[in-house]
């Protein structure tokens, strides 16, 4: 008996979330103790913000599948979700693990870039599917931004 692709994708997506778990309580306690923008009220969704957006971006890889299941170039799309979600899920650990706001920053503009190329990638191919990326891509400069904004405030930790 065959496993629904919808099954394995959101799969795969939960699994790979579960990684920005391995942080160290002291690495949080670096983080919490940051000062802050008085605007960054929508801290306690962001959690919630981020699951919208991972089940957004784990049925947009779905679509995909659908379209040519098993063919090369959605393999190879297949790939640029997993390498977008990574990305994504690498900020907040090596943000926290190097204590570098800096680095934060970086990871964020980068899985942006690779979000609006997968974005171009996949249009073609369905416009369900790229129109399911569009909160990934309106959340992440909000990210990228709080960041900068992180750094701002926190020369010391930049």
């Amino acid at each position: 008996m065959m496993i629904p692709s919808w099954m394995v994708i959101g799969s795969i997506t939960f699994l790979v979330a579960i990684g920005s778990f391995f942080i160290t309580p002291r690495d949080v306690k670096w983080f919490a103790q940051l000062s802050r923008p008085q605007w960054l009220v929508f801290e306690p969704f962001i959690p919630l913000i981020w699951t919208v957006i991972f089940i957004c971006g784990a049925a947009s890889a779905n679509i995909v599948w659908q379209k040519n299941p098993g063919g090369l170039i959605t393999w190879l799309l297949m790939g640029f979700y997993l390498l977008v979600e990574i990305i994504t899920i690498a900020y907040i650990p090596l943000m926290l693990r190097f204590r570098s706001l800096k680095a934060g920053e970086i990871i964020g503009l980068t899985g942006l870039i690779s979000g609006i190329v997968l974005t171009i990638c996949v249009l073609p191919i369905s416009t369900l599917a790229a129109l399911l990326l569009i909160p990934y891509l309106v959340w992440s400069p909000i990210g990228t931004y709080t960041t900068d904004e992180l750094r701002q405030l926190n020369p010391e930790d930049a």
